[in-house]
């Protein structure tokens, strides 16, 4: 079982989403999708004022924040945690994604005042 290191996660490819895919940009936002560059590949973002494209960063940051608090829960929360030390390095994990959100939060904030 092998936990891959913070920095070496990969990003997924940004593919524009196109007519065979199934997601749409209030679909993206639900899951807590708050990258700007991965939002502008719905088309319907271009059409949207600034102020508007803001709101879905905040609610997908909002949306984002939840999971990682409900992960991080549910992980806290299994049985026999004491006996099974690898769940403290996915608590770890789950913490430093919330760090991470924090200050991509930050970033995006101060992006969108200007």
């Amino acid at each position: 079982m092998g936990f891959e290191e913070e920095g070496s996660i990969e990003k997924p490819s940004q593919k524009p989403a196109g007519t065979g895919s199934s997601m749409t940009l209030a679909k993206a936002v639900e899951l807590g999708e708050y990258d700007p560059e991965f939002l502008a590949t719905f088309a319907e973002w271009h059409g949207l004022p600034r102020h508007i494209q803001f709101q879905y960063v905040r609610q997908a940051l909002d949306n984002r924040h939840r999971h990682l608090i409900t992960q991080w829960a549910e992980v806290n929360n299994m049985l026999d945690f004491s006996k099974k030390p690898h769940l403290s390095e996915a608590l770890e994990n789950i913490m430093a994604q919330i760090k991470k959100l924090e200050k991509d939060r930050e970033k995006l904030y101060l992006e969108y005042s200007k």
